[in-house]
């Protein structure tokens, strides 16, 4: 049975049991993201849907069997618009309500194993640096996912050359109280690409991420080679997959027909 689930308590022992699968979905359990959460469980299996942005997230993990029966019974409560990452496969059981609008690929989830491997540099960014972060990101890493709150954090690092803020590694998750961390928002300025800051920076953030949390985990795209290799330098190993993909009821689409 599909049960809404409000209990935080109860949602932690059940994602603990792979905290580094579900990363995200422990960080949103913090008092920061919970108020834009809302929460299912079918047996042990959990899929959230985040409503902190224009389009609500739903992230589901787990079992393929498992998983299917749980979106199905899903189903009737989506929004009419959802940008899901699901596990592979997992988005045929929102067919036939619902269309795939939007491929955004294959992603691998990747957790450091142990301490983090090579050079590292880096310095620590807050909000003050928020100007100088945005024009980075402007030209680095147009149309990526930065929530400016987690500037507040202090799980941001950059690197300078000549004074110039060049490479930066952060979060979209850090929570002590779960002790789980999730990098992202890592770029380096097309002038200084090549010379392995993005390596360096994230390696630094690493070392920071393990004093406040047991598991420091990242997403990166499948097909992003280069990025794959660097983290898997720093000791990085991959532990599952997932797809982004939006989806659009049928109604919402017959009814813009």
């Amino acid at each position: 049975m599909l049960r809404s689930v409000h209990d935080r308590a109860e949602l932690a022992a059940l994602l603990r049991k792979d905290p580094a699968l579900h990363a995200y979905q422990l960080g949103d359990l913090d008092d920061f993201f919970w108020p834009f959460t809302t929460w299912y469980a079918h047996g042990e299996t959990v899929a959230l849907i985040y409503h902190g942005q224009p389009t609500p997230t739903l992230l589901a993990f787990g079992a393929d069997e498992p998983l299917r029966d749980l979106l199905t019974r899903l189903v009737p409560l989506l929004p009419r618009t959802v940008y899901a990452h699901l596990s592979p496969g997992a988005g045929v059981a929102l067919a036939p309500a619902y269309t795939r609008t939007h491929d955004g690929g294959p992603h691998h989830k990747m957790a450091l194993a142990g301490a983090p491997v090579g050079p590292a540099e880096g310095e620590p960014l807050g909000p003050a640096d928020l100007g100088e972060l945005e024009d980075l990101y402007a030209a680095a890493y147009p149309g990526n996912w930065f929530d400016r709150r987690m500037l507040e954090t202090g799980q941001y690092v950059g690197l300078r050359r000549a004074g110039r803020l060049v490479a930066v590694a952060g979060v979209h998750v850090w929570s002590p109280v779960y002790r789980v961390s999730a990098i992202g928002n890592v770029t380096t300025d097309p002038a200084h690409r090549g010379q392995g800051l993005a390596q360096r920076v994230t390696a630094a953030l690493c070392h920071r991420l393990r004093e406040t949390t047991d598991v420091v985990t990242l997403n990166v795209k499948a097909d992003n080679a280069p990025a794959v290799a660097a983290y898997t330098r720093i000791g990085f190993r991959i532990i599952g997959g997932y797809e982004e993909a939006a989806y659009v009821s049928a109604g919402a689409e017959r009814s813009r027909a």
